[in-house]
């Protein structure tokens, strides 16, 4: 069933040519005894610089949209700078909400002679049969541009993985949908459904920057039923999409190189840089540390460019080391966020980048282990407890898996039960 007709353009702050791509996720954070749903949103900005800013805009009505905005990356030499926003929201979701992004103008030169921009994200919030939860948008990311010389064949592979187990597929973007504006997919780029694009060897008239603008959707499984807040219910079998969102950037075709050889003059990946696609794990408020290194026999390693959250921290330790280090907060407990990166390499005024790769970081959930026991009159009158039976609880625990460095608190209840409960990594 069609539930929405698009109807909604945004006014850009400016009409310069400084645009280099977006993208849009967002995860359903609770339901409510009404029927509305906060929704976190999590979107990225491509410019080519960090001063200038553009707002999402929602139809029919997604409450207070406040955007708060964070630099991820910035290219050193100022090609691009790539921001965060963010935004939590409480939605009714009686039909399709969906959220416009539009303006003008792209960068300077665009080969498919794209000029203004536009990107829609349809946001699907019934309630799946599956999960018994609203839905969540596939994930992706990428920086604001990526290079590749004119001589060399490359595979870009695109990071597209959805939380609920759908299976993702990627798109060019349908100018009679509105999704981008327009959409003029480049014609030397072949898009895989499962979101690998292919650059074939072209000539020199074909170098310069492109517009890339793609649709990603979700796709279920297994036939599923969405029920909406008004009791409705919605069948999706697996060839109909959920939901969609878009993923725009540029790439950059640059003159030939004396060798496409990796390692050469295009960056090589070297361990211990994990692999295209790996997933990682961490807690909230935990550390996590990726560690990068890349070669280029004759070319000058400069920069680690990457796209993620904007609270990941980048560092260099020189001779092609990078790492990446990110620390969730709580309110990305739960959740899945992809990080994508690139190493430069430069020579004289050329650059070149290595192959793209992506993890996906999962935020787990605090462990949280319960155990009843009887314990002594005495301890529900007031006295305290015995730090040697606190320790003996405490090392069946460990026993049983949970963490040495685990905090226990001991609760008493009227009955005289005690509940021993364990706590780690909240």
């Amino acid at each position: 069933m069609l539930r929405l007709v698009l109807l909604l353009l945004l006014l850009s702050c400016t009409h310069a040519t400084h645009f280099l791509g977006t993208m849009m996720t967002y995860y359903p954070k609770q339901v409510h005894t009404d029927g509305s749903v906060t929704v976190s949103f999590r979107y990225k900005l491509g410019f080519t610089s960090c001063s200038h800013f553009d707002f999402w805009y929602c139809y029919p009505y997604c409450g207070s949209l406040t955007p708060t905005l964070q630099k991820i990356d910035m290219e050193p030499s100022g090609e691009w700078c790539q921001q965060e926003g963010t935004m939590t929201t409480v939605i009714y979701p009686i039909i399709l909400t969906q959220l416009v992004f539009a303006g003008g103008n792209w960068i300077d030169y665009i080969q498919n002679n794209v000029v203004s921009w536009r990107a829609l994200t349809f946001v699907e919030l019934g309630i799946r049969s599956d999960t018994r939860k609203p839905n969540v948008s596939p994930q992706s990311t990428i920086i604001p541009a990526v290079r590749v010389p004119s001589n060399c064949q490359r595979d870009f592979n695109l990071m597209a993985f959805d939380p609920d187990g759908d299976n993702v597929e990627c798109r060019f973007g349908s100018d009679s949908l509105y999704e981008c504006a327009p959409c003029a997919p480049p014609s030397i780029l072949n898009l895989s459904s499962s979101c690998t694009l292919s650059f074939n060897r072209t000539n020199s008239t074909s170098e310069g920057p492109y517009a890339v603008q793609l649709v990603l959707e979700d796709f279920p499984q297994q036939t599923i039923t969405l029920t909406h807040v008004d009791g409705v219910k919605e069948t999706k079998t697996t060839s109909q999409a959920i939901s969609k969102i878009p993923l725009q950037f540029v790439l950059h075709v640059d003159p030939v190189v004396p060798s496409c050889t990796e390692g050469w003059f295009l960056p090589k990946f070297l361990p211990p840089t994990p692999a295209n696609r790996a997933r990682l794990f961490t807690k909230v408020n935990q550390p996590l540390e990726i560690s990068i290194a890349a070669e280029a026999a004759n070319a000058t390693i400069s920069e680690l460019l990457f796209s993620g959250p904007a609270s990941v921290v980048k560092n260099s330790s020189g001779s092609g080391n990078f790492t990446l280090t990110w620390t969730p907060s709580v309110s990305e407990e739960g959740e899945n966020h992809p990080i994508c990166f690139v190493v430069q390499a430069t020579l004289n005024s050329q650059k070149y980048h290595s192959e793209l790769r992506c993890v996906i970081v999962q935020v787990e959930f605090g462990m949280v282990v319960r155990v009843n026991m009887k314990v002594l009159s005495s301890l529900s009158q007031g006295g305290s407890v015995n730090e040697v039976v606190l320790q003996k609880i405490k090392d069946e625990l460990v026993s049983m898996g949970l963490p040495s460095d685990s905090a226990l608190l001991l609760l008493r209840s009227r009955s005289a039960l005690a509940n021993a409960t364990a706590t780690s990594g909240v």
